[in-house]
């Protein structure tokens, strides 16, 4: 139960609702227990009519009272199984809800490392699944424990005052149902778990089957794939089918053992009303009470499986809760960015991969400069971007924004300064309105028009039949890889950010469209610091100063005009596209 201490905290927000919640249960419990007393009564009074011993009237008289008396606490019995149900219920659907969000909390602090090194399934299935089982145990567990103890102490208490001997002949069986159902429950978890692991891979398929679907028809292998899934969806059906054969023994157990103890009942019960030590009417409470305690104790073993498979899932949801985030924000005070990013002989080691990108690499930009930095591919252009990002910190050299060491501005004003375009342009299952107003959520209509104008985009959005509502595809399949990176362009510069990353952003455009774009950032970045990183000199060359990468070095630096002045990569990639332009 250790790992489960974390929702302690919970238990105590709500400490005053799960308190009523737990006297409204056994408010509820003790008038369950009421029915079969009546009932035994009433048939010692019918007994007593046909013996002589009482009258027709006066048998008329306590039935009527019986039956007003059942009614009524069936009623309040009900009424107040609702109410805990509104109150211990309602606060496991709350501690869900405080929960998910303090997963996802941790999951935004988490660097972006983390997510390198974890599979966005697992993120999932821990935020989604494994809070899901934690619930239960938040909830119906502890409601179900509640009932079982208050119907245990107030029946068993009341059986044992009533007939000590019968009462001990007659919950006999019930041990052995609670350990046999306790056994059952652990094959159950442990299957299903396979189950659950097989849905996932099944699902993982599947989806990636969908999203690559255009890839399977170009290839041709639908056969190949559909075998692929049967031999998935038969392995999923085995495990359901072993899952299924032991939930097969869960209930025909009980019965079992509920007829057991119903013979015992009516069998030690019979003799003893033969010779006198009770009275009939205590039999038939004695049958009612052993099935009415019967599912409780079965639900002993489904609540300590409920609580195994809790403690495992809060281990998994713990293990993620207590990864410290590699970026913290070490600033106290707000920081107002201009703009002025300095690079001090960086050098930077992925710690994931132990590759360096950068090896001393220095420059610097002032607000209203555009940096460019040209290379080939896995020279260190992006490790730039999100080193100014600060989505990994530096380890050698410095990087100083503004005049202070990045590690000392607040993150939020630095994060929150910037428009980042990166290399794969992400767009969001929603409108295009929405994905272009997520980079400023006070964006106007015009302002996202204009938006999408500066980005060479909007005579795109116009055409489609809804417009700036069209609805996008998962990941903005909808849109051409162009459009997608003029999208993510308008959503950058919308929010006229003082520092603006574009990361190989125009790649999939074409020079024409390329030079409308560049033009228009010139304007709007005035005032701001922009960094394009890209392979084309079509790109760079209106650029203020442009630096040339290879295995994380800069080897060359300077204006266009300058550079293509000197011998070396950048006149030679210069040279090259030119003769491909003309072709």
């Amino acid at each position: 139960m250790k790992e489960l201490r974390f929702l302690n905290q919970f238990f105590l927000k709500y400490k005053w609702r799960l308190l009523l919640g737990l006297i409204i249960t056994a408010i509820a419990t003790i008038f369950r227990i009421v029915v079969p007393a009546k009932i035994g009564d009433s048939m010692d009074a019918v007994r007593m009519k046909f013996n002589g011993e009482i009258t027709q009237d006066v048998l008329n008289g306590m039935l009527l009272e019986n039956i007003l008396i059942i009614i009524g606490a069936a009623l309040l019995s009900g009424f107040f199984t609702f109410l805990m149900r509104q109150t211990i219920i309602v606060v496991s659907r709350y501690i869900e809800f405080d929960l998910k969000n303090v997963v996802f909390e941790q999951y935004q602090k988490l660097s972006l490392n983390f997510y390198k090194n974890n599979r966005t399934g697992d993120l999932m299935s821990r935020i989604s699944e494994d809070v899901g089982k934690v619930r239960m145990y938040a909830g119906p567990a502890l409601m179900y424990s509640t009932t079982t103890v208050t119907l245990f102490i107030v029946a068993i208490s009341y059986m044992v005052y009533t007939a000590p001997l019968l009462t001990l002949y007659a919950i006999a069986p019930l041990p052995i149902l609670s350990v046999s159902i306790y056994r059952l429950s652990i094959a159950i978890h442990k299957r299903s778990t396979v189950v659950q692991q097989y849905l996932a891979k099944l699902t993982t398929f599947t989806q990636e089957s969908f999203s690559g679907i255009s890839v399977i028809k170009a290839y041709g292998i639908e056969g190949r794939t559909q075998i692929d899934f049967e031999e998935l969806a038969n392995g999923s059906k085995q495990k359901n089918i072993d899952l299924t054969k032991v939930q097969a023994l869960f209930f025909p157990l009980m019965i079992l053992l509920i007829g057991a103890s119903n013979l015992i009942v009516v069998y030690v019960g019979g003799n003893q009303f033969i010779e006198g030590k009770i009275e009939f009417g205590t039999i038939v409470e004695f049958l009612i009470y052993v099935n009415m305690l019967t599912w409780p104790v079965a639900i002993v073993g489904w609540v300590s499986s409920m609580v195994q498979q809790a403690e495992a899932s809060q281990k998994r949801i713990n293990e993620f809760l207590k990864v410290s985030p590699d970026i913290i924000n070490t600033a106290s005070q707000r920081t107002e960015i201009k703009g002025k990013i300095v690079f001090d002989n960086v050098s930077f080691t992925y710690p994931d991969t132990g590759i360096q990108a950068l090896k001393g690499v220095s420059f610097s930009v002032v607000p209203g400069e555009t940096l460019a930095i040209i290379g080939n591919t896995g020279s260190g252009k992006s490790t730039i971007l999100e080193l100014i990002a600060r989505l990994y910190d530096i380890e050698d050299g410095f990087y100083t924004l503004d005049g202070h060491v990045a590690k000392d501005v607040h993150l939020d004003d630095l994060r929150s300064s910037m428009g980042y375009v990166p290399q794969d342009a992400f767009l969001f299952s929603d409108t295009i309105r929405n994905n272009i107003k997520f980079g400023y959520n006070e964006a106007t209509d015009d302002m996202i028009i204009e938006a999408a104008k500066n980005a060479a985009v909007h005579g795109n959005i116009v055409d489609f039949a809804k417009g700036y509502e069209t609805i996008l595809g998962e990941r903005g399949i909808t849109l051409s890889g162009g459009q997608k990176q003029r999208v993510s362009i308008a959503r950058a510069i919308i929010k006229d950010p003082k520092i603006l990353l574009l990361d190989d952003c125009l790649s999939a455009v074409d020079t024409e469209t390329e030079e409308e774009i560049l033009q228009n950032l010139q304007k709007l970045s005035k005032n701001s610091t922009t960094l394009i990183v890209s392979h084309r000199v079509s790109s760079a060359k209106n650029a203020d100063q442009i630096i040339v990468l290879e295995e994380g070095r800069v080897i060359q630096q300077g204006s266009h005009a300058e550079l293509i002045n000197i011998d070396g990569y950048y006149k030679e990639l210069y040279n090259k596209q030119l003769q491909e332009k003309e072709m």
